[in-house]
């Protein structure tokens, strides 16, 4: 679960630095793969403004690529997902490396040329970014926030014995299919446009392989003679420590031919089977790619803000966060609430405990 105190310092940070929009003139990409900043607005309605209408705003406001605004006009719901989408995206980045030497920076600058390289950090931004549009909106649409989609119905499951199809299905055939139309297709004629097309597929992928069957029964004294059973998918923490694991196994990949143009085949580092040719995709594996080695993130560059003055954790990733430069400890009084106790009927009853404690910082 998210740290409550961690959890709030994030959203007033991405808040700020939420971003929309498309690395180039021919790619129609979305969420944190963004280059357009954005400021995230109340999503509440003006008082002088029609539903319709502030809802053509927000889509406007979002800096869309054409067809990608049409699509987000076409429905109410459609905003709010995609930025409830980039939110959800943001948070859990930075909550899966929060003990990293890159803590998921990405305000202003650091996101857009982290973008431009083929890092692995660049990869996991493509999975994260669209596995948190796959999530939300396939929960978008059975929580009847949609016009045009609603539960998933789940054929599959119609015809087995004694069960009955009930609850509500997180809709994912709709919230793929949307997807996938909302990205656009990509060219495989670029080593950059089939990786990024990859990392991008295996958010996806990882949601798709998360779907769960929840089932309740129903019967005489709680005999199952029925079972009533919906989709569900895994909660987007699980999703984000999916793709953290395949983060740290990420496999490079390099051209085989022209790295200026991009064209020929490519082939996983260190001597090992090419890939298939410029005219063909990857295939589906659920590796993430990257091109490009990875810089320290220890020192202030266009990439990140460094480590000097991040928090550690003794014993544990001073070292490796502070990149051998040693750390300073200070010393302060806390008070949290302690000996907390439930009294009937509703409400929990605290004291405050006073307690002093060391915060480690790295050296600049």
């Amino acid at each position: 679960m998210l740290d409550g105190h961690l959890l709030l310092g994030w959203l007033s940070i991405t808040s700020l630095i939420l971003l929309i929009g498309g690395p180039g003139p021919c790619a129609a990409y979305f969420g944190l793969t963004g280059n357009e900043p954005l400021s995230i607005l109340p999503l509440s309605l003006q008082p002088e403004e029609g539903a319709g209408k502030a809802h053509y705003k927000l889509c406007d406001r979002l800096k869309l690529e054409k067809k990608q605004r049409r699509m987000c006009r076409r429905d109410p719901g459609v905003a709010e997902t995609l930025m409830e989408a980039i939110s959800m995206s943001a948070l859990e980045c930075q909550y899966q490396f929060r003990f990293e030497r890159w803590n998921c920076t990405l305000e202003g600058r650091y996101r857009a040329n982290l973008l431009k390289r083929g890092f692995k950090e660049t990869a996991f931004l493509y999975a994260i970014s669209s596995a948190g549009l796959t999530h939300a909106m396939a929960k978008a649409c059975s929580a009847g926030r949609m016009e045009r989609c609603t539960c998933d119905e789940a054929p599959d499951l119609e015809n087995r014995k004694a069960w009955q199809w009930g609850g509500c299905g997180d809709n994912l055939k709709y919230s793929h299919k949307f997807v996938k139309e909302f990205l656009g297709k990509r060219s495989y004629k670029d080593l950059r446009a089939r990786v990024d097309m990859q990392n991008t597929n295996v958010g996806m992928r990882v949601i798709r392989a998360g779907v769960e069957t929840t089932c309740k029964c129903h019967g005489v004294s709680g005999s199952c003679t029925v079972q009533t059973c919906w989709r569900q998918l895994l909660p987007f923490h699980e999703i984000g420590k999916q793709l953290k694991q395949r983060y740290e196994s990420s496999v490079k990949v390099v051209s085989s031919t022209n790295e200026a143009t991009g064209e020929g085949e490519i082939a996983q580092a260190r001597g090992q089977q090419p890939l298939p040719g410029p005219s063909e995709p990857i295939p589906r594996t659920m590796d993430l790619y990257h091109i490009e080695d990875s810089p320290s993130f220890c020192r202030p560059s266009k990439y990140s803000p460094g480590t000097a003055a991040r928090k550690c954790y003794k014993d544990k990733n001073c070292d490796a966060i502070c990149c051998g430069r040693g750390h300073n400890t200070q010393s302060r009084v806390v008070t949290r609430p302690c000996q907390c106790q439930v009294r009937w009927c509703c409400y929990v009853e605290c004291k405050q405990c006073t307690q002093r404690e060391e915060v480690y910082t790295c050296k600049g």
